[in-house]
C-alpha cells in the first residue's frame, strides 16, 4: 500500500525531520500497549483503567511527575522454566503517561481482575470573597467625596 504523505508539496519543502516525527509519535501510539479506557464518573471524577493481565500489584507503579501521571509495569521474570505452545498474553515491560490539567488530583488506584483503576478528580477550589476596606486619603481638590467604606469585590457594592 502506498504512504500517502502530507508533505509531499513543492511548497513544503525541507520538512522531512516535522514529516518523520509525525511518523514515530504515530507508531509510539498504535502499538497501545496495554489498552486502556478513560471514563467520566461522576461531575468532577474520570477513573482511567489499564488492562494489565498477568501483572501482579508489586509489578505495577503509579506516580505523578510533574504535571503527567505516569504508570509503569514490570514483568516477565517469573517465565523462566516456562515452555509456551502459544503465548497470547503480554507481560512485557510498559510505561504509559498520562498529561493532567490543571486542578486534576489522582485520588486512589486498586488492581481488580487484572484491571488497573486510577481515579483522578478534579478539584474545584472553593470561589473566595474578599472584602476591600477604602481607606480616606484627603479631599483631592474641590468636590471630591470623603467617605470611607468598604466593598464587597465579588458583587462591587
Amino acid at each position: 500500500m502506498a504512504r500517502i504523505s502530507g508533505f509531499n508539496s513543492p511548497l513544503l519543502l525541507g520538512f522531512d525531520h516535522l514529516e518523520r516525527l509525525l511518523d514515530r509519535a504515530s507508531k509510539a501510539s498504535a502499538e497501545g500497549y496495554p489498552p486502556y479506557n478513560i471514563e467520566q464518573v461522576g461531575e468532577n471524577a474520570l477513573c482511567i483503567t489499564l488492562a494489565v493481565a498477568g501483572f501482579t500489584m508489586e509489578d505495577l507503579s503509579v506516580s505523578v511527575e510533574d504535571n503527567q501521571l505516569v504508570i509503569r509495569g514490570r514483568g516477565g521474570e517469573d517465565d523462566a522454566g516456562k515452555v509456551y505452545l502459544h503465548r497470547g498474553i503480554a507481560t512485557r515491560q510498559f510505561q504509559r503517561s498520562f498529561v493532567l490539567a490543571e486542578g486534576i488530583e489522582v485520588t486512589g488506584a486498586n488492581l481488580d481482575n487484572g484491571l488497573l483503576h486510577v481515579e483522578l478528580e478534579r478539584m474545584v477550589p472553593e470561589p473566595e470573597v474578599r472584602t476591600i476596606e477604602i481607606e480616606n486619603r484627603g479631599a483631592r481638590g474641590k468636590g471630591s467625596a470623603k467617605r470611607s467604606g468598604t466593598i464587597d469585590v465579588e458583587s462591587g457594592v
